[in-house]
């Protein structure tokens, strides 16, 4: 059965409902405006965005926080370039997400008309498929596809562009059914294999990462865990896929890594990957397993065939989604575990490398980060949301801060600066009832603080921590060690970002010591619970404290020492 004549704009509204849509973010373009129209009178919410680089944070982190498809919707030209990086987070971050662009009309193409581009040459390699939409009767194939790309097997990104003539066209078309995510499942022999691999282990390891993951799947690992004895670490930036309070959680595998843990990774007799990527930042630069042929019997499940075996040969190769994996593991009979004490081991080691660092001992530093951390932790719930981008400052709330059950960190595994401000409004937005925190440098808030007033607009009592130290630090740590005391490209001269805060309508203060930061926190969650409007808090610190183990000063001073010979 067909529906009534239909335009495109309306044809494509009525299909993200029929895919269970409530949530859109973008920024407006006379390029679609026929589906700003068929939006005015729907269901699904449309979050106006300041940038569309804030806009695609959002899609992303929605995807994130869910498992369904953030969906984002910006112009054509500049405002698809904008969009790109939260494109490429989607993709390295295997995050579910469409981005529609609206695009010229088909009479105008080929022509570098008005901000015209050939999306599918543009986005080729950073999302799973890109496509454009010519005709209004095929928009519910495409959409249909769309979701069901984007959730199967790797979720990712998908790129829709949305010619203007298409858009306004009408049509006769029935709409689809509701996509259904489609992943592999382990064989009944792989599970006896890797049974088999375990019960011969003395020193094995449980790593979890990637995609795919609910909160059954979760507790589904967390079972076949705690039934096998296995100390359990987390990949980069998905250490909230075990409570960190769990006695088998021993800590994240990733940029900063704890030397002991890093030693117990490459110690394995039996690595369990499952779910990451095994990539650069959790490996720690392809050092912690040997290329192609790691020493430990690696057992690697991923939710992408294509992956499995891409960089390392792993003795067993799982294609399988978590929940499917998760399950089956849960129910696989316990092998007698050798290595119990491992556990205890391990999670000591995570207890003395979270204690204070020596560089805040002394009491010299009149604001004292790790006690930040703990000032925080005591005063917010369990279930905190913590959302950050890139830059040292994480370093504070990767280390530091014990992430709750899932889904409660959001960062970008991609390196993606501008992404806490965004991710963390968006966080505020989809679970109102959920406490966010933002940790986000000054340089990371200046690419995207912009959307601090979306914050406002939508009612989102999100509590931002700026770490103020003039400068972008991880650049000037490298810097540093490259070329000791010169200087180049990485200092900041940054605006009042209190002052910024109360101008956009939020609350805003700074802090510059240790006794000012827990009275402030208290006022930024009286604030935000009370008006529901976001809270800063500016940090003004030491930059020459750099990392919790380093000063820029002794890094200087190291690099000097090494080049003089």
């Amino acid at each position: 059965m067909t529906h009534p004549s239909r335009s495109g704009g309306q044809i494509l509204v009525d299909a993200l409902q029929v895919h269970g849509v409530d949530t859109a973010f973008g920024v407006p373009g006379e390029s679609y405006l026929d589906v700003l129209d068929a939006l005015h009178d729907s269901d699904i919410r449309f979050v106006i965005n300041r940038q569309e680089g804030g806009a695609a944070f959002m899609a992303e982190a929605y995807g994130k926080l869910t498992g369904k498809p953030g969906i984002c919707f910006v112009t054509r030209g500049p405002g698809a370039t904008n969009a790109s990086i939260g494109v490429h987070t989607a993709y390295q971050d295997s995050t579910p997400m469409i981005l529609f662009i609206g695009q010229v009309g088909t009479d105008f193409m080929d022509r570098e008309a008005f901000q015209e581009i050939d999306y599918r040459r543009m986005y080729g390699q950073m999302a799973k498929w890109v496509a454009q939409i010519d005709r209004a009767e095929r928009i519910p194939e495409y959409m249909a596809r769309a979701f069901q790309v984007a959730t199967s097997g790797r979720p990712g990104p998908v790129v829709l562009a949305l010619p203007e003539d298409m858009l306004v066209a009408r049509a006769e078309v029935a709409d689809t059914r509701r996509y259904q995510p489609t992943q592999g499942a382990p064989s009944a022999g792989q599970i006896a294999a890797l049974r088999t691999m375990l019960a011969g282990a003395k020193k094995p390891l449980l790593l979890l990462g990637g995609g795919t993951w609910t909160d059954e799947a979760c507790a589904d690992v967390q079972k076949f865990a705690e039934a096998n004895a296995l100390p359990v670490a987390c990949a980069f930036r998905f250490q909230d896929l075990l409570d960190n309070e769990h006695p088998h959680y021993v800590g994240d595998v990733g940029i900063g890594i704890n030397p002991k843990l890093a030693a117990r990774v490459k110690e394995a007799d039996v690595l369990i990957a499952f779910g990451p990527r095994l990539g650069e930042m959790t490996t720690s630069g392809y050092s912690l397993l040997e290329s192609p042929v790691p020493r430990q019997r690696l057992v690697h499940i991923h939710p992408d065939p294509e992956e499995l075996g891409s960089v390392y040969q792993a003795e067993l190769m799982i294609a399988a989604g978590a929940p499917q994996a998760a399950g089956m593991l849960a129910a696989m009979e316990p092998v007698d575990a050798a290595w119990r004490h491992t556990v205890e081991e391990a999670k000591a080691e995570l207890r003395a490398w979270q204690e204070r660092p020596a560089i805040f001992k002394d009491g010299s530093a009149p604001l004292d980060l790790w006690q930040m951390v703990q000032d925080l932790q005591a005063a917010l719930p369990r279930d905190t949301i913590i959302t950050n981008g890139a830059g040292n400052y994480a370093t504070w709330a990767h280390r530091f801060w014990r992430y709750g059950a899932m889904r409660t960190q959001l960062a970008p595994t991609s390196g993606a600066m501008g992404y806490a401000v965004p991710s963390g409004v968006a966080a505020k937005i989809v679970r109102p009832e959920r406490t966010v925190v933002t940790f986000a440098g000054d340089g990371e808030f200046m690419m995207t603080g912009q959307e601090l007033a979306t914050a406002v607009q939508y009612g989102a009592g999100v509590i931002f921590l700026v770490f103020n130290n003039n400068m972008f630090g991880t650049i000037r740590m490298h810097q540093e060690r490259e070329y000791p005391g010169r200087v180049s490209g990485t200092q900041l001269h940054n605006p009042d970002f209190a002052a910024l805060a109360n101008a956009y309508g939020g609350h805003g203060e700074a802090v510059a010591t240790t006794a000012e930061f827990g009275p402030a926190l208290a006022r930024a969650i009286a604030f935000t619970q009370t008006r529901k409007l976001p809270a800063l808090i500016e940090l003004r610190y030491d930059g020459n404290l750099i990392t919790p183990g380093a000063t820029l000063e002794t890094i200087r001073r190291n690099a000097q020492a090494a080049k003089a010979g």
